[in-house]
């Protein structure tokens, strides 16, 4: 039967990573040997001697989706993307990319693929130094055949969207990290691709940027709509970001979530340690908790709560509402007034 449903955008299924002599065919065998069991063919193939460092991975990512993968080091994260983008060969599994299978693709469609559809920003900016910034942006346009005048005026585009205007002549040694790591997400943006994949792109930047950067991806998300695998260990990095997270522990997705899901709602202990110190109300949403009962109790006040507002605005809304208290000081004496509504404000102001 037919289904009006779009194919995803990105389809893993049953995907493996597996390092150590003949990889392929020592999974077969674990797997044989513990009858399907993947948990059991993970132990049996560490006792042999090799690494499963991703095991039996499958999700979707839908078009127009920032899906995020973080975990702790050595989860198996930047092994999986790495694996999804086949910058390594997969041991095990189908990866399909709009439908088309990539792991089975043959060099010179991995070739193709990469210069026209994927584009990919890492951790270490792997600009080339005895380039200009416009011609490091440029450079995926050179690779694809386009002519001088071409590459420069989309370079000249993508360099005004990431707010480098201006530093087209620069050399990557005259710039901050900050506006590296612009150059390379214009780099990637240049070819337009379909899908962006980003392992920790901004770890290696101080605090300050990151925000910033963070900031300026959701700007960029919000008019390109890409699709994007974005990878991190930093969980407020990934609630700020995600429209959906997968948690990872030694190389198995252990959770798969909406930001709302994983704070309010995690699997097991692992989970729930990642969100533990998270200001929950910055980042989970009246409608994790919201209900509809039968019988609606009496309502005299309406703060205009909405469904998509954070917890910490709806009760900054409903605190607007609350009357001045009175404040004592140490003597018992009465040492003015405040609005609940000002100390809510004040805690906004300073998470903002």
């Amino acid at each position: 039967m037919s289904s009006d449903r779009p194919l995803p955008a990105i389809s893993c299924k049953g995907v493996w990573q597996v390092y150590g002599a003949n990889a392929g065919h020592e999974l077969k065998r674990a797997l044989a040997d513990a009858n399907g069991n993947s948990i059991e063919a993970s132990r049996l193939l560490k006792e042999r001697g090799l690494v499963p460092a991703v095991q039996d991975v499958s999700f979707d990512v839908h078009e127009g989706e920032v899906f995020v993968i973080m975990g702790l080091s050595g989860s198996g994260k930047s092994t999986l993307i790495r694996t999804i983008s086949r910058l390594v060969q997969g041991t095990a599994g189908t990866i399909e990319i709009n439908g088309e299978d990539i792991l089975t693709a043959d060099k010179r469609r991995l070739i193709e693929l990469r210069r026209t559809k994927l584009g990919m920003v890492f951790q270490h900016f792997g600009l080339f130094p005895h380039m200009s910034v416009l011609d490091n942006v440029g450079f995926p346009l050179k690779m694809q055949g386009v002519d001088r005048a071409a590459r420069r005026e989309r370079a000249l585009d993508v360099l005004k969207l990431v707010g480098l205007s201006g530093r087209e002549s620069a050399y990557p040694r005259e710039l901050s990290g900050g506006q590296r790591q612009r150059v390379g997400i214009a780099r990637a943006l240049a070819v337009n691709p379909d899908l962006w994949f980003l392992d920790e792109p901004y770890s290696a930047l101080d605090p300050l940027i990151r925000r910033q950067l963070q900031d300026e991806f959701l700007k960029l998300q919000e008019g390109l709509q890409k699709t994007s695998v974005f990878i991190t260990h930093d969980i407020t990095e990934a609630l700020k970001l995600a429209d959906r997270i997968a948690i990872m522990r030694d190389g198995r997705i252990v959770q798969i979530g909406t930001p709302d899901e994983i704070i309010v709602n995690p699997v097991d202990d692992y989970v729930r340690e990642f969100t533990r110190d998270v200001p929950k109300g910055r980042y989970s949403h009246v409608s994790s908790m919201m209900g509809m009962p039968d019988t609606l109790p009496a309502m005299p006040d309406d703060p205009k709560i909405e469904a998509d507002m954070t917890i910490d605005d709806a009760l900054a809304s409903c605190m607007s509402l609350y009357q001045p208290v009175p404040v004592w000081g140490a003597d018992g004496k009465m040492a003015g007034i405040v609005h609940p509504g000002q100390l809510a404000s004040a805690l906004q102001a300073e998470r903002s």
